[in-house]
């Protein structure tokens, strides 16, 4: 029985595509980020899902379930969209989308009637095929389960949880918990995209193991390219800079790197310029509370420093330049961690990160780059003052091996192709084979 919610958006509606054959089975994917653009590495991931998946299916097996970002969101990038387009129009993907469905994801009300609506589109998309799994793309889409019908196929895949970065807000912590239950029991898997986020769904989060299947994140092919235009880099930046990147959220422990950076000026350490983006993707009339927390602080420590607080996709052909002295992922929590992969695709390093979740998996000390304790900026300094000294024969060392595990463990195309493999081979096999099937 559906839930039925008092918030009306306009339904989905739906743009046309090279129709596929009569009862041929299809892949939907629903996703809230990634297709009109990006404001964190959720973006970035489930963009190159897409991807994968465009090259992976047959042509015509693809649906898209997007929610709406408007224009006037900073998290709306023209030129982002209009490239997934293109690349979904390749692949002959249905594309729907639900107007007001960004608005939706801030609230388990929201959510619940978001899942209701994506439920709704896919049911029609199924509804012209001979078997389907719909696939919800992070948190938003968790409470899928009692929404969608027992013939659809069902696949979930967390890119975090309230539990890891919003313990306090117990109903979302409930909501999701509940949703992913749900999923295991009318026979869907959650996917884990690392093997810290493997044991936090099924300890954490009470999910059968059995229901589990991994799907390691990375990046595929065109990720590893170098970009075609570059951001400016800021003028006190260019002769020689610090990175870290990611969302304005204590979680990024960005107060524990400047910490970190404050005992090593009171030793004596000289230190490059630091550029810390600690963003959000609306352009807002004055930052929020945490980045003027950041703001204070580099004050106080008379840091070289410059607080980015807009994001923009550019910034990460910063990870290119040559003035760049090392990367800082000083994460307090972190489900998997994709900054760094990027950055040994770039061949930028060496990276320090904190062994905070998922970044044990890429970050590890001494090979493919140096660690640190979370929230411990003690510990932090030190890795920094080691990768600022690295000798030029290390830091070759370290590149080479941060690309070899990249190659060889992050290949986000072959983690999804193995997981398309165990739960819907049937989607990636010939028309005449899924024809025979379906009769």
């Amino acid at each position: 029985m559906r839930l039925k919610h008092p918030i009306t958006p306009t339904a989905p509606t739906e743009v046309p595509s090279t129709p596929n054959a009569p009862w041929e089975p299809r892949i939907i994917v629903a996703l809230h980020e990634g297709f009109y653009g990006t404001s964190s590495g959720t973006g970035f991931s489930n963009r190159a899902f897409l991807t994968a998946l465009a090259r992976l299916l047959p042509p015509g097996r693809l649906a898209v379930i997007a929610t709406r970002v408007p224009q006037t969101s900073g998290a709306h990038d023209a030129q982002w969209a209009a490239e997934v387009r293109q690349m979904l129009g390749r692949a002959g993907a249905e594309i729907i989308t639900v107007p007001d469905g960004h608005e939706l994801t801030e609230s388990v009300h929201g959510c619940e009637r978001l899942c209701d609506l994506v439920a709704e589109g896919a049911v029609r998309v199924a509804g012209r095929a001979g078997r389907s799994l719909l696939v919800g793309l992070d948190v938003p889409f968790l409470g899928l389960a009692p929404y969608t019908p027992p013939t659809m196929e069902l696949l979930l895949v967390p890119r975090s949880t309230a539990a890891l970065t919003k313990r306090d807000d117990r109903v979302r912590v409930s909501w999701e918990r509940s949703g992913l239950r749900a999923a295991a029991a009318r026979g869907g898997r959650v996917g884990a995209i690392s093997t810290h986020m493997r044991e936090h769904l099924v300890v954490g989060c009470a999910v059968p193991a059995s229901s589990v299947i991994s799907i390691p994140n990375g990046l595929i092919l065109e990720e590893t390219g170098t970009p075609a235009a570059a951001l400016p880099l800021p003028v006190n930046a260019r002769g020689g800079f610090l990175l870290a990147l990611g969302r304005a959220d204590p979680t990024k422990g960005f107060e524990d790197l400047l910490e970190a950076l404050r005992i090593l000026k009171t030793r004596g350490v000289r230190l490059p310029h630091l550029l810390l983006v600690a963003a959000t993707a609306d352009e807002a009339e004055r930052p929020i509370p945490y980045q003027e927390r950041l703001t204070a602080t580099i004050q106080a420590y008379r840091l070289d420093a410059t607080l980015i607080t807009r994001f923009s996709p550019a910034i990460r052909s910063w990870l290119h330049s040559p003035a760049l002295r090392a990367v800082v992922v000083p994460s307090r929590e972190e489900p998997f961690g994709r900054i760094p992969l990027e950055a040994f695709a770039a061949g930028a390093g060496p990276v320090v990160a904190t062994t905070a979740g998922g970044l044990a998996q890429t970050v590890i000390e001494g090979e493919t780059g140096f660690t640190a304790a979370p929230a411990h900026p003690a510990s932090l300094a030190v890795a920094i003052h080691r990768a600022l000294t690295l000798l030029p024969r290390e830091r070759a060392r370290l590149r080479s091996s941060a690309t070899a595990l990249l190659r060889s463990r992050h290949d986000y195309e072959v983690s999804i192709a193995s997981a398309l493999g165990r739960v819907a081979p049937w989607a990636l096999a010939s028309s005449s084979a899924t024809g025979d099937a379906t009769r």
